[in-house]
């Protein structure tokens, strides 16, 4: 519940944000003066361009939190609380690359399988690759939106 309400309080921050933007961008345009224009219409990009990183984040937050729920929900969460960890909490390299060694096996046995890709995309992130960790999270958002169709 905190976090849905740190959302909320976020999105309506931003809101205000970009109607003060967008505000100032209008003021900029109407002024007459052709730097003041361009910059205005500089300016009135940003709101747009900051509504669009936030539906897209606030999306992919939604549909990953959806996959943890279902991957869950079957029991196929990975169980990382017998791994080793360093004294910050993370999990040790040495051990999440094992990890992730089983794990990629699973997904190169089923590899049009949804929740192959999420056990993958988390064992990325234990490891600390975040890049590829979103790569595979973004794959395993699409099997499950395809499986739904069936």
């Amino acid at each position: 519940m905190k976090t849905k309400l740190a959302i909320v309080f976020i999105f309506i921050a931003l809101g205000f944000y970009l109607v003060l933007m967008g505000r100032q961008g209008m003021l900029l345009i109407t002024n007459g003066n052709a730097a003041a224009t361009t910059m205005g219409v500089a300016i009135l990009v940003l709101p747009f361009l900051g509504a669009y990183v936030g539906y897209t984040t606030l999306r992919a937050g939604f549909q990953h939190s959806r996959l943890a729920q279902r991957i869950g929900a079957e029991g196929l969460e990975l169980d990382i609380s017998d791994l080793p960890r360093m004294p910050s909490g993370r999990v040790k390299r040495d051990a999440a690359d094992e990890l992730f060694v089983s794990v990629r096996a699973e997904l190169d046995a089923k590899p049009d399988d949804w929740r192959c890709w999420y056990r993958v995309a988390r064992a990325y992130d234990i490891a600390g690759d975040r890049k590829r960790a979103r790569a595979a999270m973004g794959r395993a958002v699409e099997l499950e939106r395809l499986e739904l169709k069936e």
